[in-house]
């Protein structure tokens, strides 16, 4: 099992840096072996770049009533609002039934009376001087950690299993797979049998031997043969799950995390006087978020891509994406508009102000008229013949655009 949950950064840790490197005989999962998994612009996302570190991890080993910490992770995910955002991942091995577990987590009731993540486990404490938990009334908190779990089943676990090797695989493991990624029994989310079918459709079967399903608040992989034990293709399955399957989720979760934010200053946009300065800011920060996080290929592997969309498709992020571009196109012209009425407002004050004084002087030019006082003269009427034309409807409305301006911008 696998739990994720944002904390706010105190400050870079003394870790190493990198992802947890699992092993499985010579293959050792760190940054570098990764990266050859995933694009340059996704690895960069997950993984920063040399000199810019993005990850640490921390071997560890605490256990307790049946889970075993095996070590933990810090993934910077900062904001332009929140540059201390991180997540924490904590790596743990189940030796207990995982479904009250995970129901635990999911705040079911009723439910185990202790909390898993208590005592030695409490994140808190693990994580003390080097980051906070966040509340989970602050932003970018989700209601409880996100969790991933992975089982494989016994031969007496019939339920899970294909019949032979590239047999059918019966309803029940979908619906086993819903309750490990939902976190529920079937008596705290009964699924109703009109819609049973549309929320089932979207498995990711990414072989005959195991299946995965992500929804909002978790994920699951379940295999669908026995399994027999070490050397078992399972695990390289599990390790997969806990490493670049794992970042595949992350990534959805940084992109989450971003489009929360830019929603969030969107709905702002006006509670500034400044509203050119802020459209502009607001553009410079979805390019950013364009270019850095937003990715729906990672990679040439399709697994890793199916579990990415099905975590946007989960939180809506493409169509909110759009939406937000969208609103902020709108901003953008608005402010467009404005700078224009700006601009033929001035130009409507020099034409009001400069015909009648540059007709005045050009009709003592002509006339060859040097007395100071038919200057006088004409300054006063141009300056008199200004004033009626800013009366007029014509220069009410160059004053009204200028004043429109004032107040907006």
């Amino acid at each position: 099992m696998t739990v994720i949950l944002p904390v706010r950064l105190l400050h870079v840790p003394n870790w190493p840096e990198g992802p947890f490197p699992f092993e499985l005989g010579s293959r050792r999962t760190d940054a570098r072996t990764r990266s050859t998994y995933f694009a340059p612009a996704s690895a960069r996302a997950i993984y920063g770049a040399p000199g810019r570190p993005r990850r640490w991890h921390l071997p560890l080993d605490v256990k307790q009533d049946g889970l075993h910490l095996l070590g933990m992770e810090l993934l910077r995910a900062a904001t332009a609002r929140n540059p201390e955002h991180a997540l924490a991942v904590l790596h743990l091995s189940v030796e207990r039934p995982l479904l009250p577990v995970l129901r635990s987590l999911a705040g079911r009731r009723p439910g185990p009376i202790d909390d898993p993540l208590a005592g030695p486990l409490d994140p808190a404490g693990l994580l003390a001087g080097i980051a906070d938990v966040r509340n989970p009334d602050a932003p970018f908190a989700i209601a409880r950690p996100y969790t991933i779990a992975f089982i494989t089943p016994t031969s007496q676990q019939t339920p899970a299993l294909r019949s032979g090797l590239e047999g059918a695989l019966p309803a029940s493991a979908d619906r086993w797979l819903w309750q490990l990624a939902s976190r529920s029994a079937p008596d705290d989310f009964p699924l109703p049998p009109e819609t049973a079918n549309d929320q089932l459709k979207d498995f990711v079967r990414i072989s005959a031997d195991w299946s995965a399903l992500v929804l909002r608040q978790g994920a699951a992989f379940l295999g669908h043969r026995t399994d027999t034990g070490a050397g078992d293709f399972f695990e390289f399955a599990a390790l997969h799950s806990r490493t670049v399957y794992l970042d595949a989720l992350l990534l959805g979760a940084l992109q989450r995390d971003h489009i929360d934010e830019l929603t969030d200053e969107l709905s702002e946009v006006f509670n500034s006087s400044q509203l050119a300065r802020r459209v502009s800011a607001l553009e410079r920060n979805f390019a950013v978020f364009r270019s850095t996080y937003w990715r729906q290929h990672l990679t040439a592997h399709g697994a890793a891509n199916d579990l990415l969309l099905a975590f946007q498709n989960q939180h809506r992020l493409p169509a909110r994406f759009h939406e937000i571009l969208a609103e902020a196109a709108d901003y953008s012209r608005l402010v467009q508009t404005q700078e224009s009425q700006q601009i033929s407002g001035a130009l409507g004050v020099l034409t009001i102000l400069g015909l009648p004084l540059g007709t005045a002087l050009s009709i003592l030019q002509v006339l060859s008229d040097n007395s100071v006082a038919d200057l006088l003269i004409a300054l006063t009427l141009s300056v008199a013949a200004a004033a009626g034309a800013l009366t007029t409807r014509y220069g009410r409305l160059v004053l009204s655009s200028l004043r429109g301006r004032d107040d907006k911008a």
